[in-house]
């Protein structure tokens, strides 16, 4: 069976560094960062007091106020950026076989906010009133309602459902939208990640297990992956969108193509419940497996999209793994953290990486890894590499490639190149 070529359509994204694709990778490349103090809740007595928040967003904006009532705040970043993303593909809704249309998305944790308020007013009340839920709690809560209120605001018969591997989630979904659509199981999948964390919970949780910096006074130079003093991730929260479709019906409506998915990986470090595998094994194997996914060698890769939480362990076995890959070639990447600037997105970081690294090919420009100030010696870190510190640079970007692992030892990784017809 001769499998179908797949590209990119369509993109849409609400994130801490702006409610539009367009807006996000422009602050990109600008090296801004969207680490401030958290105003979604009281911090001021936690050790981590500030993320990276969406920021003037309305879901009015796109979702009628009282269907936005019934949607936790992950689920409306969700559909805001799929129908960013949907109006940017172009697809005729008139036209389109909409039981050849799907919506796969990536969910680390979902509803947290929701679960949070529920369970927090029932242990305040429960015992002199009784129960007493929110009717639509459930479907607020769970993990799996974006992609059906994505696929019930178009109609959309196709595959639908979500991957949840932790931080790997969206790459994950990423990865079975790119199959479905080469399999022939379908011709357009929506796809992309999700999530919205930043509650006393999540803050709390993550805190405690010590994977949070607690950089308060300087907040925005908190996320500096690579450099010596980093000393946690900064959590994050929104949503990042693609449309994959398959190459000769985009070709058949005219779409504008602006990359194509060549190939994905998928593995598992088998080593710890949080901490990624010291030596970088399972990162080394998913890259190894996308690389032979695709079709392609280390030499066909010009920049990577690092996982680069800014994690004292996880950056220093990355770097290990990529130098396992691609040998002397690894010299000649580009290699740059764009969490640095965004924050950690968890379930949702795949999906807007994966977006970062479309429009790097797209564009042959490189976004940087910004807050770098000292290297870490003792930690094994070739400061050799080109880890784009400080600037965006513009080169020839023929691929790239795009790590995302998560806690359980998820990882997967996704390429994308230049499309020629």
């Amino acid at each position: 069976m001769e499998l179908k070529r797949v590209v990119v359509t369509g993109m849409g994204a609400v994130t801490p560094l702006g409610n539009t694709a367009a807006e996000t990778w422009q602050n990109m490349l600008n090296g801004v960062s969207g680490a401030a103090p958290i105003t979604h809740f009281d911090a001021s007595k936690f050790k981590a007091q500030f993320a990276c928040e969406v920021k003037d967003f309305n879901p009015e904006t796109f979702i009628d106020k009282k269907e936005a009532r019934k949607m936790d705040p992950y689920c409306q970043y969700a559909l805001s950026a799929a129908i960013m993303a949907v109006e940017d593909s172009a697809m005729d809704m008139e036209k389109v076989d909409k039981n050849r249309v799907g919506v796969v998305f990536g969910v680390g944790i979902g509803g947290m906010k929701t679960y949070e308020e529920e369970v927090t007013a029932y242990a305040k009340t429960g015992e002199t009133l009784g129960p007493k839920f929110n009717p639509f709690f459930v479907p607020k809560m769970i993990a799996d309602i974006c992609a059906g209120h994505i696929s019930i605001k178009y109609g959309f018969h196709g595959p639908n459902y979500i991957t949840s591997s932790a931080c790997a989630s969206s790459t994950n979904a990423l990865a079975d939208a790119f199959n479905l659509i080469r399999l022939g199981k379908a011709d357009v999948i929506v796809s992309g990640g999700a999530e919205a964390a930043i509650t006393a919970a999540g803050v709390g949780g993550f805190t405690a297990m010590h994977a949070l910096s607690t950089r308060n006074d300087e907040p925005q130079k908190a996320s500096r992956p690579f450099s010596a003093s980093r000393d946690g991730f900064v959590m994050a929260e929104g949503s990042a969108v693609l449309v994959l479709e398959e190459l000769e019906h985009a070709k058949a409506r005219g779409a504008k193509i602006y990359a194509e998915m060549a190939g994905v990986g998928m593995s598992a470090d088998a080593h710890h419940i949080t901490a990624s595998h010291p030596e970088g094994l399972g990162a080394k194997l998913v890259m190894e497996n996308a690389l032979e996914d695709a079709g392609m060698k280390p030499g066909d890769i010009d920049y990577i999209n690092v996982h680069g939480t800014s994690t004292p362990v996880g950056d220093v076995s990355e770097c290990k793994a990529i130098l396992a890959v691609f040998g002397e070639h690894a010299y000649k990447l580009n290699i740059s953290s764009t969490k640095s600037m965004t924050g950690h997105l968890l379930g949702a970081a795949g999906a807007i990486e994966a977006m970062a690294s479309v429009m790097a090919v797209k564009e042959d420009i490189v976004p940087p890894t910004i807050n770098h100030e000292e290297g870490d010696e003792d930690a094994e870190i070739d400061y050799k590499l080109n880890f784009t510190f400080g600037q965006a640079q513009k080169r020839t970007v023929r691929a790239a490639l795009s790590n995302t692992f998560g806690f359980g030892g998820h990882n997967a990784c996704v390429i994308f190149k230049k499309y020629v017809g």
